[in-house]
């Protein structure tokens, strides 16, 4: 039965790429169905050019679709698609609110933040991180009577980002036979932030070792600590901090023979595009540990100790990050060459 289908994630960039399997699933469920993707202006090179989608939608409500007016136009819009099934993956007042008041029959979600909008809803866990954020998604799903055959990631290759990145590797001088090592000192806040000095270590031990390439990235906001980190690395540097777009990441993930990062969108690109990833957690919270935030590829690392905290105040953490700082340089750069070791990485 052909049906017209709204799956909407407004939240972060690594969130919408681990939800890309919702996507393939309900094309295998309704092949002959129109499915749209509603996400926000950051994320929508992650979705557009899936071939499971038929549309996507960016709600930016810092922009065209802000206040009331800027709403009001915007539900109109979704209302005019008429729209059959609404599935909310990551539960928001404003999500459930637009789906609602645009009068989509059926909508679907987690049972929280205005969860009462919704006609169908399933109980909201993912705070306690019991199972990983795919799962999570795919639950909502599986409440519809639909179950999943995959649970693999996917991100579309962007034509102008592969240009874009063969010309900054040529002109970096990096061939297909280096060891290319894409390095990510950002994330979303300072609990998730491993010191910078630790990142040029674990750089600095594979140019000596194996005459790695190394590039590094960070979105604008996260563009000093980039910056700070290529100005420690020796050897030819090629720093990208502030300068790639999304499609663009994905583009040189894609080449790469390795990610070092934080907790933080790129981990989730590169197992999307099978590089391999090592991740360095902090936080000693089960809601944002690598069990529901693990990247999920099969030879990718995952570092993460607890150090004894009982409660984990984030941002406002009163042992100096000590669950960041327990991880050493030694133990990522050993992780590393293990991975390079690995004949499936190159």
């Amino acid at each position: 039965m052909s049906k017209k289908i709204l799956i909407v994630r407004l939240d972060r960039i690594g969130d919408v790429v681990l939800s890309t399997p919702v996507i393939k699933s309900l094309r295998d469920a309704y092949p002959d169905s129109h499915i749209t993707m509603m996400v926000a202006p950051h994320a929508r090179e992650i979705v557009e050019g899936n071939p499971y989608l038929n549309e996507v939608i960016v709600y930016d409500k810092s922009g065209p679709h802000k206040g009331i007016a800027g709403n009001a136009g915007f539900i109109q819009e979704l209302r005019d698609k008429k729209f059959d099934i609404a599935i909310v993956l990551h539960p928001t007042n404003r999500a459930h609110m637009v789906v609602s008041l645009a009068g989509i029959p059926e909508r679907i979600g987690y049972d929280r933040k205005a969860g009462f909008l919704l006609t169908k809803r399933i109980p909201h866990s993912k705070q306690f991180g019991m199972r990983h954020e795919i799962d999570y998604t795919l639950d909502l799903l599986r409440h519809i009577g639909i179950e999943p055959k995959s649970k693999e990631l996917y991100m579309p290759v962007n034509i102008a980002s592969e240009h874009k990145i063969d010309g900054i590797l040529k002109e970096s001088g990096i061939k297909d036979s280096d060891i290319l090592v894409v390095v990510n000192p950002g994330a979303s806040c300072a609990s998730k932030r491993w010191r910078v000095e630790r990142f040029a270590d674990v750089a600095n031990g594979l140019v000596e070792k194996y005459k790695a390439r190394v590039a590094v990235i960070s979105g604008n906001t996260d563009k000093k600590f980039g910056d700070r980190l290529a100005s420690f690395i020796t050897g030819r540097c090629v720093n990208l901090s502030g300068r790639t777009t999304i499609g663009d990441v994905a583009s040189l993930l894609r080449r790469a023979r390795l990610l070092i990062s934080n907790d933080s969108g790129p981990v989730h690109i590169s197992c999307a595009v099978g590089t391999p990833v090592i991740v360095i957690f902090g936080r000693n919270d089960r809601g944002l540990s690598p069990e529901r935030w693990g990247p999920c590829g099969k030879n990718d690392i995952v570092l993460h100790k607890d150090v004894g905290c009982e409660i984990c105040y984030a941002h406002n953490c009163r042992s100096e990050f000590k669950c960041l700082d327990s991880i050493t340089s030694r133990e990522v750069l050993e992780a590393a060459e293990k991975l390079l070791k690995t004949k499936e990485t190159f």
